[in-house]
């Protein structure tokens, strides 16, 4: 097991180059929010955009696009329903799905369209009750990604692995992956006070920093985004997932200096300065 320093910082946010647009920064489309769950999908949204991904659309139901538009201009709106979901599916280079998407018949609609229209070019974020709906029915796992990053809470684990809290373990956690998906694509990101990574090599990453401060809903939405974000501009290794969980609780703990709770909008709003800080770092 290694654990994390501000090391992976330096190594993995680059300076950006003078002749760029937006289309080097990458194309994440985030699905979820449904009609109680809109912060949700706004929360990761903030996350992926203010973590610097080039081009952010978002899918959800359409008792959002108000609040989308008002609080993330910078975000483009699709109805979740739209038939033309697909073929955006087909242009993005990273895919978040799950904050607040819900467990109705629509939204397992949406992960089967997800998996007849992912690649192996791309990337796929899976969170919240995404994986709730995976933990039913396995078949709607989208595989042929070319890779998976999974991002559970603890009870989201259990129901997805079969494993009790009190039994995830390194090393059960590492063979349910394995089992769940064959392949050495995928990477588990076990949220909790001391997040885990574990990626399909065997390979554990432990983040030793945050605060009890961030723990309040929507952080974990937050975290998807930023994964999503960087992943779009830095690939999908290892390292980049690494990345975004020790910036995610590098900008919850500084915020925790002068508060008592780290609100995850207010974590979204420290992430380009820090980011600028690093990128310029040798």
């Amino acid at each position: 097991m290694a654990e994390i320093s501000e090391e992976i910082l330096k190594e993995v946010i680059k300076k950006r180059k003078s002749q760029t647009h937006k289309g080097d920064y990458g194309r994440v489309l985030l699905i979820g929010g449904s009609e109680n769950y809109g912060g949700a999908i706004l929360m990761a949204t903030e996350g992926t955009i203010n973590s610097g991904a080039g081009l952010t659309a978002v899918a959800t139901h359409p008792l959002n696009l108000g609040a989308l538009h008002a609080r993330l201009p910078e975000a483009m709106f699709i109805d979740w329903r739209d038939t033309k979901l697909a073929d955006l599916i087909k242009k993005m280079d990273v895919v978040i799905c799950g904050p607040g998407l819900g467990m109705s018949d629509l939204a397992k609609q949406i992960l089967v369209i997800l998996r007849r229209c992912i690649s192996e070019k791309q990337t796929v974020v899976l969170d919240a009750s995404a994986l709730d709906l995976i933990s039913q029915d396995k078949t709607l796992l989208p595989t042929n990604a070319g890779h998976l990053i999974l991002t559970p809470h603890q009870m989201e684990w259990q129901r997805l692995s079969q494993i009790r809290i009190p039994f995830q373990t390194d090393s059960a956690n590492i063979d349910a992956l394995n089992q769940l998906i064959p392949d050495s694509n995928a990477i588990l990101v076990l949220k909790s006070n001391h997040t885990h990574i574990y990626d399909g090599t065997g390979q554990i990453f432990v983040n030793p920093i945050g605060n009890p401060g961030m723990a309040t809903g929507g952080m974990g939405d937050t975290l998807a985004g930023i994964i999503g974000g960087l992943v779009a501009q830095f690939g999908p290794g290892v390292e980049t997932i690494q990345a975004a969980v020790y910036l995610h609780s590098l900008a919850g703990d500084l915020i925790a200096k002068d508060n008592y709770v780290v609100r995850p909008t207010e974590l979204s709003k420290v992430l380009p300065k820090l980011m600028k800080k690093y990128s310029e770092m040798v």
